[in-house]
């Protein structure tokens, strides 16, 4: 989530600066009013690509196995990779670990691949548990509809296909049900998909969730994001394209004014520091996130659209998401007073949330305040003297909570 924030301050910057402000805005209603005159004038063309390629298809092909070694982000990064085809594009998930043992599917933020969780999924592994991973749309080694919002619906419909692709069943009658556990963005889908289908679910695990971003932490400049019309859609792709690939991606610089929902972009990228000696992947114990999110940006024919499209329909803010989560919340309070005592539901009837005390936009007092209130109290809370990016500085402790809970 390293990217956000530089991108809103780069747009922002350009407004204010004297000597871009002019030159921004001429081109900006330039383009807006040539958009419109042009779409009276000319047909519009019937062909739009409806998937936009990753690096699986357009990079790899070209690369030797010493090439590919040498990745930022390797083919066989993580145990088990697979590429599993559909209607959408193609998706690269990875599974690994005992068949038999306690299942665990893990969903990443709006910035980086899977590989942030690496280090968590080798750890479950490490306790006995099968994990799976896999690439949201647009970043890492999964493809990107062009055509579709990523909103709860796309990204319940990954999960749901990611799931099917599995050798192991994961959802069956004799399954055991599955562990769901989201970071960031991730949290904010795990919470919409655990609202529809409670009953495969062992446990719920967000890690520093979205979902329930507060709208006053949403700044003028990040609404240029979140809304169409503002700015003609094919120059704001270009600007936010242009400054996600000026580099370098760093973490937040302290800034003295008040902090809001871009910060939570920057925040997913560990300091340089904690990237030196986190290992995400045993088998690259070289790959750090940083380096990872940089080559994606630069190579993810998809990731720039992906990116736009999650802050705008994504499971970010509270006043979208808030019925989604009074709906789990619901769930559980009928599910504690009046479920089947044989029958295994979520652990303790309760959302399991953990959190950096020192995450700059999933604030610990206003996270344990909005999602009790929308879980109907139904929440448990832990927190880690960290920020944002704690899943992979600390995935040990972070994979013995979880292991408690299966």
């Amino acid at each position: 989530m390293a990217l956000y924030r530089e991108t809103v301050d780069f747009l922002s910057d350009s407004i204010s600066n004297q000597r871009t402000q002019l030159p921004l805005l001429a081109v900006a209603g330039a383009s807006f009013t040539l958009g419109l005159l042009l779409r009276s004038l000319i047909p519009q063309s019937e062909h739009r690509e409806t998937v936009l390629l990753s690096p699986r298809a357009t990079v790899l092909p070209g690369l030797s196995e010493a090439e590919n070694r040498n990745l930022p982000l390797p083919n066989d990064v993580l145990p088990g990779a697979r590429d599993v085809a559909s209607p959408y594009g193609s998706i690269r998930v990875y599974e690994w670990g005992p068949e038999d043992g306690p299942k665990v599917l893990l969903v990443h933020g709006i910035t980086t691949p899977c590989i942030a969780l690496g280090g968590l999924a080798h750890a479950l592994v490490d306790r006995g548990c099968r994990v799976m991973l896999f690439d949201l749309f647009g970043r890492g080694y999964s493809d990107c509809p062009a055509d579709l919002p990523q909103d709860d619906r796309l990204f319940a419909t990954q999960i749901l296909l990611a799931l099917a692709s599995s050798p192991v069943s994961w959802t069956g009658a004799q399954s055991g049900k599955f562990s769901l556990v989201g970071y960031s963005l991730g949290g904010g889908i795990a919470a919409g998909f655990a609202s529809f289908f409670p009953q495969l679910l062992s446990s719920l695990v967000l890690l520093a969730p979205a979902g329930l971003v507060r709208d006053s932490q949403i700044s003028f400049q990040s609404r240029l994001l979140y809304s169409r019309g503002l700015m003609p859609e094919r120059l704001l792709g270009y600007l936010v394209g242009r400054r996600l690939r000026a580099g370098p991606l760093v973490g937040p610089k302290p800034k003295s004014e008040k902090l809001n929902a871009a910060d939570a972009l920057t925040e997913e990228l560990p300091t340089q520091s904690a990237a030196n000696v986190q290992i995400l992947s045993r088998a690259y114990p070289h790959i750090n996130v940083p380096s990872a999110v940089a080559w994606q940006v630069n190579n993810h024919a998809g990731f720039v659209h992906a990116f736009m499209s999650s802050m705008r329909h994504g499971p970010i803010l509270g006043q979208r998401q808030w019925n989604t989560w009074a709906r789990l919340g619901t769930y559980l309070t009928q599910s504690s007073v009046s479920g089947n005592p044989g029958e295994k539901r979520l652990s303790g009837d309760k959302v399991h949330i953990l959190g950096g005390s020192n995450d700059a936009i999933i604030i610990k007092d206003e996270l344990i305040v909005d999602a009790t209130a929308a879980l109907g109290g139904n929440a448990a809370f832990k927190f880690y003297d960290a920020g944002h990016e704690f899943p992979s500085t600390k995935y040990e402790e972070v994979a013995s909570y979880i292991w408690y809970l299966l």
